[in-house]
């Protein structure tokens, strides 16, 4: 078996004050994480871990095997390097705060709002007018439900949904997302004004679609899902979820790069709800810092999930948007960049009042003497 090293943050801090500075900005965000776990694993368990402070980490990272001192290096730099914002199209969106980006589903049968906005142009519209006023930086627009179970859809039916929606939401000046995973999709909805792809197959689904968003000039998410065919669900078998997901997500970012892709265009999403147990969805959303050492944005899509019905006495899709919430502020928490959201109201004012505690937190010790 293969030596493999993480690099996690673990203690968390309003500020570098409060550490006299021996604290890192995770990513350029509005997290700082003051200590980090060194964790060796070999032959699928871990054979060691550490824990150091910032100052303490040069020395840490060059005691370890050679065999992965490289790679701990490069997470270590990937932690604390800022994230230059994301360009799509005319639209720039800035990643050195949390970005709130609003669903449009156009499918008779997704979990939460299926049948809502298809075949209705005028109430759509409305709807993604909506979320942009209130505050989204992006609309991603969907034609296929991913939801556990849900039949597959023809390619032609999936470009006839989201079309119109595209052409519609960049006639606003919207940033729009396409959540596709079919290359033919992709290319229809980037010609209608799509600038970033949200693929839930990260590319594995159809073998053309990196080479197509490299082409395109696109951003694109890839996102952390065990079935690459039919079913997305399908076929998740974990030695250790946190560790299986961020060897995924580092393969599918590497394959992107060998595509074209550069990395400042790459998303990577660790794929809440898809192919996994309400244990295993938690101990991502706890370990969400640790995905940051990957060195690319990160986006976390939780709302009106299982996971919230099944944690708050099952309550339906339409009522889990106060458990939507406490798991959009513990992404941001972590640092997470992009929320992909059904509530983008709230979400925006709950992302507010939760910057202006981060920004308040920063002059705490402002007016102390010394």
């Amino acid at each position: 078996m293969t030596l493999r090293v993480y690099v996690r943050p673990v203690a968390f801090v309003p500020g570098p004050q409060t550490e006299h500075g021996n604290a890192v900005r995770l990513a350029g965000g509005l997290t700082y994480a003051s200590r980090f776990a060194v964790i060796l694993v070999d032959g699928g368990r871990v054979a060691d871990r550490w824990i150091a402070a910032p100052d303490a980490m040069a020395q840490r990272l060059a005691e370890l095997p050679e065999a992965v001192c490289a790679e701990a290096q490069e997470q270590w730099a990937n932690l604390a390097r800022a994230r230059p914002p994301l360009a799509l199209g005319g639209r720039s969106v800035r990643l050195d705060q949390p970005q709130v980006m609003g669903i449009l589903n156009m499918t008779p049968d997704s979990f939460s709002d299926g049948g809502e906005w298809l075949d209705r142009p005028e109430a759509r519209r409305g709807h993604a007018a909506a979320m942009l006023e209130s505050g989204a930086a992006i609309v991603d627009i969907g034609g296929e439900s991913t939801r556990p179970g849900a039949a597959a859809t023809w390619e032609g039916e999936e470009i006839r949904r989201v079309v119109p929606a595209v052409e519609e939401c960049a006639a606003m000046g919207a940033a729009v997302s396409i959540d596709t995973r079919r290359a033919g999709v992709m290319e229809a909805a980037l010609r209608a004004g799509a600038t970033l792809v949200n693929d839930v197959s990260a590319g594995r689904f159809d073998p053309r679609s990196l080479d197509l968003v490299a082409a395109s000039g696109a951003a694109v998410v890839l996102m952390h899902a065990p079935g690459a065919g039919d079913d997305p669900h399908a076929g998740a078998a974990y030695g250790h979820v946190v560790f299986d997901v961020f060897e995924f997500l580092r393969e599918r970012r590497d394959a992107a790069l060998a595509a074209g892709i550069p990395m400042e265009r790459i998303v990577l999403d660790p794929g809440i709800g898809f192919g996994k147990s309400v244990t295993e969805n938690l101990a991502l959303l706890n370990a969400l810092p640790l995905f940051h050492a990957l060195g690319c944005p990160l986006l976390v899509g939780a709302s009106r999930k299982r996971l919230v019905g099944a944690l708050s006495r099952e309550a339906p899709a339409d009522g889990r948007l106060g458990g939507s919430l406490a798991l959009a502020l513990r992404a941001m928490e972590a640092g997470v960049q992009l929320h992909r959201v059904h509530d983008v109201a709230e979400s925006v004012q709950a992302r507010d009042v939760w910057r202006g505690l981060r920004d308040a937190a920063l002059t705490d010790f402002a007016d102390l003497p010394g």
